[in-house]
């Protein structure tokens, strides 16, 4: 079996560690017990979330035994972040994302056998902890000038809005897990996004003060765009692995628009793709750039992982029918009512007439902006051209053979399309 640490060199998913021949040698004398924390800030994780899910399933499927964090204690807190301090969220809605986060997680990795995940919640040793306690069992441990030290910390402080005590504190929290994580299952190593390695670091310190035992600690990089714009985000906002937030079918869009210089990358951190397979598909995109394998490659791949393969036919089928190349009358249900919630999309009765179709989904502005594009020859319901004269406009909805769910797909040229759905 291949050493992890040799699998993470080879993706680029390693930055700082506190040794990262030790850890080599710690995975190899194996099992590894590791740990990452995932704070419920939001209702889903986003795709910026998988670097470590997935780094979490690489460990697992080289012999280690996960532990995956959800942090009700701390998603009350806050991590200091570049500028302003986090909403405060409830603790009834933190609970609530918190269960939805482990769902999550959870369909990434197996939970059965010697490896299985186990999943942990920082609530359940914090939430009777006294401020006496806390200050005199770890306050204790905690020097000012490493805090104050720490790149974030220090930026806060001198901006003009400074650092609350609140998200100051995070920095203990975090470190409380990883002491409270070796106590309990003897987890000896954390990782996580490079940007926090700080609160990292101070675990493994914590353990050495507390129990005199060195442990370890690793980081993934921050994934980036080589464009500049934030990894993770589209024109809608953040792209979350929630499909009621974001549909499969933008997530397979997503990863398609993976931008040339971005995409080996993207390959070698997010699928499981072996190296050498890999390394093929570099050579076939350095030969071929204009057909986009490697994007094809990496949509379909993630978007399986995260929404399965039938979503991944869906999404596919159609991006076929909205770019103009396929058969919307061939499409199943669900793949039709993709359609529909990708495109401007509107209810009419069937006793409607065509014309009014085309107005009330704005393809056109008014009735007889809808007769001169019949005559240019511009109009089609169902893939079908509509021909004849402006008389055809007339004609009721409910005349047409609607597709699964009672739709219609409306076209005026090639770039524009709607849907009509035919109620009673």
């Amino acid at each position: 079996m291949v050493n992890i640490v040799d699998e993470l060199e080879w993706r680029g998913l390693l930055v700082n560690s506190t040794g990262i021949e030790e850890i080599r040698t710690a995975a190899h004398e194996g099992p590894l017990k590791l740990y990452c924390g995932f704070d419920p800030t939001a209702s889903s994780l986003h795709v910026g979330h998988l670097t470590q899910i997935l780094t979490m399933r690489r460990f697992q499927l080289a012999g280690n035994k996960p532990f995956a964090l959800v942090g009700g204690a701390t998603g009350l807190v806050g991590d200091p972040r570049m500028s302003g301090e986090r909403k405060m969220n409830s603790a009834d809605i933190v609970a609530t994302w918190v269960e939805s986060l482990r769902g999550q997680i959870e369909r990434f990795l197996d939970p059965e056998g010697e490896f299985g995940v186990t999943m942990v919640n920082n609530y359940d040793w914090t939430k009777d902890l006294n401020v006496l306690s806390f200050l005199r069992d770890y306050g204790s441990q905690f020097r000012m000038g490493t805090m104050l030290s720490k790149d974030i910390v220090a930026k806060r402080l001198n901006s003009e809005e400074g650092l609350s005590y609140l998200e100051f504190s995070y920095q203990i929290l975090q470190a409380m897990d990883f002491l409270e994580l070796y106590r309990r299952y003897g987890v000896t190593l954390q990782y996580g996004g490079n940007d926090q390695w700080g609160n990292i670091v101070g675990g493994a310190d914590l353990i050495r003060k507390v129990e005199g035992v060195q442990t370890h600690a690793l980081t993934t990089p921050l994934v980036t765009k080589a464009d500049g714009t934030k990894f993770g985000k589209s024109e809608g906002g953040a792209v979350w692995l929630d499909p009621e937030l974001t549909s499969p079918y933008a997530f397979h869009q997503f990863w398609l628009g993976a931008d040339d210089r971005d995409v080996l990358k993207y390959l070698r951190f997010f699928t499981f793709r072996p190296e050498e397979e890999l390394a093929a598909v570099e050579s076939g995109t350095a030969e071929r750039p204009h057909e986009r394998a490697a994007q094809k490659l990496l949509a379909d791949d993630m978007t399986t992982l995260v929404h399965g393969e039938q979503a991944t036919a869906q999404a596919k089928a159609a991006a076929s029918v909205l770019f103009g190349r396929g058969d919307v009358r061939e499409l199943d249900g669900p793949t039709v009512a993709v359609i529909a919630g990708e495109l401007p999309c509107v209810e009419l009765p069937g006793t409607a007439k065509l014309v009014e179709a085309y107005t009330a989904t704005e393809l056109l502005t008014s009735n007889g902006a809808v007769r001169r594009a019949l005559k240019e020859g511009g109009l089609s319901v169902n893939g079908e051209k509509i021909a004849g004269d402006v008389e055809v406009l007339e004609t009721e909805l409910g005349s047409y053979d609607a597709l699964a769910g009672g739709y219609l797909l409306l076209r005026r040229g090639k770039k524009n399309a709607a849907m009509v759905r035919i109620v009673s």
